[in-house]
């Protein structure tokens, strides 16, 4: 058996999930592995589900040690807490077989963009969320979503850099919803492709403002980046949930 963890975290000061040895900022995984060994007194291997870019929240991570921790699971995060920084928390303790890997065993992931849709800035939001002082009309950019559903090639919605060579995925939805000045995209997909969320999300909102007026279908058929809106900035995104 070994013993895997359910955390959240907010991205703002942070490379991202992974160790980078050429940033100046730390990883949310060292961070975190760090708080564990201290907890149980020696070094361990903390594998996670997904890769997530400096600046990405979660609000549902799964991550597991390479051996098994003889704490109680309902215990132990309360123990590892005690040395995280306020911006990470461990909300979940779980035993699963030797075989599970966090990343491997995950079937999709939901992610959602969050967006302060105002004039007026939020000063509790600036760096959780993007804000976007148009209008934005969910009903359009519902309609326009429905277009993502299904198996395509997302060439499209990828970032020009990224080395990716299967660029065929599987989304199962993309919507979003209105809050009172909050507005909500969730999309869930088998699989993402380098900065596909947030180049989707600035398609939608582009659609919506008229800077677009290609039907989505055919934006996928030209499988160009040039095609696609912008690619939306970090703060907004969040990994929501992933599905085993």
């Amino acid at each position: 058996m070994i013993t895997a963890l359910v955390i959240s975290y907010k991205g703002t000061g942070y490379c991202g999930w992974q160790v980078q040895a050429q940033s100046p900022r730390p990883s949310v995984q060292k961070t975190l592995q760090t708080a564990i060994e201290t907890v149980i007194g020696c070094g361990i291997k903390l594998s996670g589900c997904s890769r997530t870019d400096s600046g990405v929240h979660a609000n549902e991570y799964y991550c597991h040690l390479d051996r098994y921790v003889e704490i109680d699971c309902d215990r132990l995060p309360l123990a590892i807490n005690k040395y995280l920084p306020d911006d990470i928390c461990v909300k979940r303790a779980f035993t699963a077989e030797d075989s599970f890997h966090s990343r491997y065993f995950a079937k999709g992931k939901e992610y959602m963009y969050l967006v302060w849709n105002s004039r007026l800035k939020n000063v509790f939001y600036t760096d959780t969320a993007y804000m976007y002082p148009k209008r934005i009309d969910v009903d359009v950019i519902n309609a326009f979503g429905k277009g993502f559903e299904g198996t395509h090639d997302f060439t499209s919605f990828m970032s020009a850099h990224s080395k990716i060579k299967d660029t065929v995925r599987t989304v199962w939805y993309f919507r979003a919803e209105r809050d009172g000045d909050f507005v909500r995209f969730y999309t869930a997909a088998d699989g993402f492709l380098y900065n596909m969320v947030r180049i989707m999300v600035g398609s939608a909102l582009e659609i919506c403002s008229g800077r677009i007026t290609l039907p989505i279908e055919e934006i996928i058929e030209r499988k160009s980046r040039q095609a696609a809106g912008k690619t939306m900035p970090a703060q907004g995104l969040y990994l929501n949930k992933v599905i085993y």
